[in-house]
């Protein structure tokens, strides 16, 4: 299976051996979670440990403002979930979860939203966000920004401030960054929607 549509970001520093292989481990599934969608699948990058490591030191570089203009990391479920806790422990910063709707006790913030296959809501714990503290919203993708828009919307509505957008990937044509306003954000890796 060639990988000849992911690339590295304009923007990003990655060796060019470490981005070759980081992107070796993304596997691409037609047709999943429906017709029509190509799914990029990231777990392989999580169960090998150089891969996890290139992902993780690729982030910390690569963060779209200073270390010192953000608080805490807010990570979308799920694979947000599975690199944004490591960025932030390595940060010095504390986690914020971005779940599902109904998953979380009250009080949440709920935001709901349009995503390239369906509907969603995400919600955020009322008291995990203190007031006027800046949050590097964190996530492996963005495709047409509904989700990240959303954890923005959270982000806002829970008394934060949000410094910034880092995603693994960028789905280019979709208009997601573009759809953040002007947010500072990065990503590492790019390919065609």
């Amino acid at each position: 299976m060639t990988h000849s549509d992911i690339t590295l970001a304009a923007s990003a520093t990655l060796d060019a051996a470490d981005a070759d292989y980081l992107i070796s481990l993304i596997r691409s599934v037609p047709g999943f979670p429906k017709q029509g969608i190509m799914f990029r699948d990231f777990m392989p990058v999580f169960a090998d440990a150089r891969g996890l490591r290139i992902l993780l030191d690729a982030l910390k570089a690569n963060l779209p403002v200073g270390i010192d203009d953000f608080d805490a990391i807010a990570g979308l479920e799920a694979r947000g979930f599975l690199f944004g806790p490591a960025m932030a422990a390595e940060l010095g910063k504390g986690f914020i979860v971005v779940r599902k709707a109904g998953k979380l006790p009250p009080p949440t913030c709920t935001e709901s939203y349009s995503l390239e296959y369906g509907e969603a809501s995400i919600e955020i714990e009322r008291e995990a966000i203190a007031p006027g503290e800046r949050i590097l919203i964190v996530d492996d993708l963005i495709a047409t920004g509904g989700s990240a828009s959303a954890a923005r919307d959270l982000v806002i509505q829970c008394g934060g401030r949000v410094a910034g957008f880092s995603f693994v990937m960028e789905l280019l044509g979709l208009q997601g960054l573009q759809a953040l306003g002007d947010y500072p954000t990065s990503s590492l890796l790019t390919m065609p929607a």
